[in-house]
């Protein structure tokens, strides 16, 4: 039960703050980009947690020009009275005791994201400096820390009237963040909109004050409030598809403290489901019970509405839950008291009795809507029919590709030079175009852990294509049996993952982007959980090779070939090479320059906005040519052409 008492003796300690400084990554993840980003989602999510109690409606981001953060919210302020175990302020112990917050217990919150108790009092240990505010009481408070240690005591004034709320103003330590310090404008703006739309009725404004990144003399201002929460976040996926049906289902209700929310829509232009899972605003990529609760009543109801409606025969078997999902946009988010995440880093929601509540809930009423819609019903059922039926055409060549286990069942593909381990761990396999390509890269290879699978010509594009011909497409065939890949639309298995690097690596021209972009669409539409988790990568191979005498220097961009040119005497003389294609480096080459582990460079591909990603896709790759060209021309003279990496 939420209180509106929320004072000192509700904020309960666990343990000290030192260890935090000499191992972040235990903490934030890691200390590269990702980790510098996460800083600012800790101090978001304790104002969101304000809002989800009931007290907060404005929040405030803003990117200073010195690049420090100030979060800002109109909460009720972090309690400022002694908490007795630690003899400190409640502010003080909330910022400088590693899981000290009013979340584990004492009613202060009856939901919460941060329940990891690590939140603010982390990002202060990793901050150059914090100084922390807070408006309660009709007075304001302020207090600063270095390094997570105080160096002024809690700073008490009058003059807060009646404002309450906190803000707390940080600058993330160089010393810690070995990569830069520099936050990403379109990183943090994408997750800013997703607790907008996750928290219906919530005002965030992000504001860029670095004019000079910027290079404009006014801050860059964008404010996210969505009244109709998750049902706007679908509208927003959907934005650029052909919606089967106009008004999006939506079904919000509470059981034993759990409250659920799901919107859905189906679209007639698209092949693929889209489900986003949420647990106490945290993204839930791994999945869990709330997402396996849906899929199951999503799967009874409309099989129990086609026999209903005879659109299934008694003698045909039920459609499958990919039948009924393909095209389905959809967002659960469940607020759950007590959450049990599987792992540190919160991606898959354990609770098992949030898989009844959301089956039973999500059942109700999908039940009533469709019984009183029955155009909507019969459009939805018909396209899973449509699904079930390409899904049993394709069922033979299906078989080809599907693997008992990783090396059981099917033949690799002639055309793969696999490697010699067989630890998927250790591992990659690198897909190239053509055969030239090909033969360079066999030939350069480490044999022990490196496989290669050339590709003939350009793959299908996946995002306008029926499963059936996916499956009987040879070069995607190769792909999927080389790669140990399952179906499309089943869970995804990492253990049946055959190599656990998989490197897309095309020529530096074009053709290479457009076949890079057809893979990444394969591998998004076609089983994204592999995207997620973070085995799909880029090889970086270099554009030019110059030659100085008996020195060179191999160069990735135009900009990085003319430095090198700039710091040569005026009348050196040296020779230019660019490199079209992998098939014209030789093999050595290959190897030191593109596919060595001590030398090479690789790109991880990683989504940090999920429903941006998607809509790009559709896009870009989809059927509907409207789209594509406005995108083309809004976005187009925008390019900045040194910056491409074709």
């Amino acid at each position: 039960m939420t209180t509106n008492n929320y004072g000192a003796d509700q904020i309960q300690v666990l343990e000290g703050i030192e260890h935090v400084r000499k191992r972040p990554g235990m903490y934030i993840g890691s200390t590269g980009e990702r980790g510098l980003h996460h800083l600012v989602y800790e101090v978001v999510d304790n104002s969101v947690d304000e809002a989800l109690a009931g007290f907060c409606k404005n929040i405030e981001v803003a990117i200073n020009d010195d690049g420090s953060v100030m979060v800002t919210d109109d909460g009720r302020g972090i309690p400022t009275d002694i908490v007795q175990r630690t003899g400190k302020s409640a502010v003080e112990t909330v910022l400088t005791v590693l899981g000290a917050g009013g979340k584990f217990g004492g009613g202060g919150y009856k939901v919460s994201g941060g329940l990891h108790g690590v939140g603010v009092s982390v990002v202060n240990a990793l901050s150059e400096w914090l100084e922390v505010t807070v408006w309660r009481d009709g007075k304001v408070h302020t207090q600063r820390f270095e390094r997570g240690v105080p160096v002024s005591d809690l700073k008490v004034k009058s003059g807060a009237g009646d404002r309450t709320g906190t803000a707390i103003h940080f600058q993330p330590d160089p010393n810690i963040f070995t990569t830069g310090t520099t936050f990403v404008y379109a990183t943090l703006a994408g997750r800013l909109r997703e607790l907008a739309f996750l928290n219906g009725g919530v005002r965030i404004v992000f504001s860029d004050r670095r004019l000079e990144l910027l290079k404009q003399d006014e801050p860059k201002v964008e404010t996210y409030y969505y009244e109709g929460g998750i049902r706007e976040y679908v509208s927003y996926m959907n934005r650029e598809k052909q919606p089967l049906h106009d008004e999006i289902i939506y079904v919000q209700g509470e059981r034993n403290n759990v409250q659920v929310e799901v919107a859905l829509q189906w679209s007639a232009d698209a092949y693929n489901d889209n489900l986003f899972g949420f647990a106490n605003n945290i993204r839930t990529i791994d999945g869990g019970t709330h997402l396996e609760g849906l899929k199951t009543v999503l799967t009874r109801t409309f099989n129990s509405m086609a026999r209903k409606r005879n659109k299934i025969k008694e003698n045909e078997s039920n459609l499958a839950g990919e039948n009924i999902r393909e095209g389905l946009t959809g967002v659960i988010s469940v607020k759950v008291p007590e959450p049990e995440f599987e792992g540190q880093t919160k991606t898959k929601l354990g609770n098992t009795e949030v898989r009844g509540i959301v089956d039973s809930l999500v059942g109700e009423v999908l039940v009533e809507y469709l019984e009183f819609r029955p155009g909507v019903a019969d459009a939805i059922i018909e396209k899973a029919v449509e699904a079930f039926k390409a899904a049993e055409a394709a069922r033979k060549a299906r078989e080809l590709v599907r693997r008992k286990s990783v090396l059981e069942s099917s033949t690799l593909p002639g055309k793969l030079a696999d490697c010699s381990s067989r630890d998927p761990s250790e591992s990659e396999i690198f897909i190239v175009e053509g055969d030239s390509a090909g033969g360079s890269a066999k030939q350069g290879r480490d044999r022990r852990f490196q496989a290669i699978l050339p590709l003939r010509g350009k793959i299908l594009n996946i995002e306008k294509t029926d499963d059936s011909k996916i499956y009987k497409n040879n070069e995607i065939q190769a792909l999927i049996t080389a790669l140990g890949l399952g179906i499309k639309g089943e869970d995804f298995e990492s253990s049946q993952l055959r190599y656990h690097r998989i490197v897309i690596m095309t020529d530096a021209d074009v053709d290479g982007a457009h076949i890079r972009t057809l893979l990444l669409t394969f591998f998004y539409r076609y089983q994204r959980s592999m995207v997620d988790q973070g085995f799909v990568y880029i090889a970086c191979p270099p554009l030019y090779k110059i030659e100085r005498g008996r020195n060179h220097y191999y160069c990735y961009s135009d900009r990085e070939r003319d430095q090198i040119i700039a710091g040569f005497p005026d009348n050196a003389k040296y020779e230019i090479q660019r490199f079209k294609g992998l098939g014209e480096m030789m093999p050595a080459q290959l190897w030191d320059t593109t596919m060595n582990p001590e030398t090479r460079t690789l790109k991880r591909v990683e989504i940090e906005d999920a429903a941006e990603a998607d809509r790009v896709f559709t896009v870009l790759m989809g059927d509907r040519v409207a789209p594509r060209r406005e995108f083309i021309e809004t976005y187009g003279p925008k390019l900045n052409l040194t910056d491409l990496d074709i």
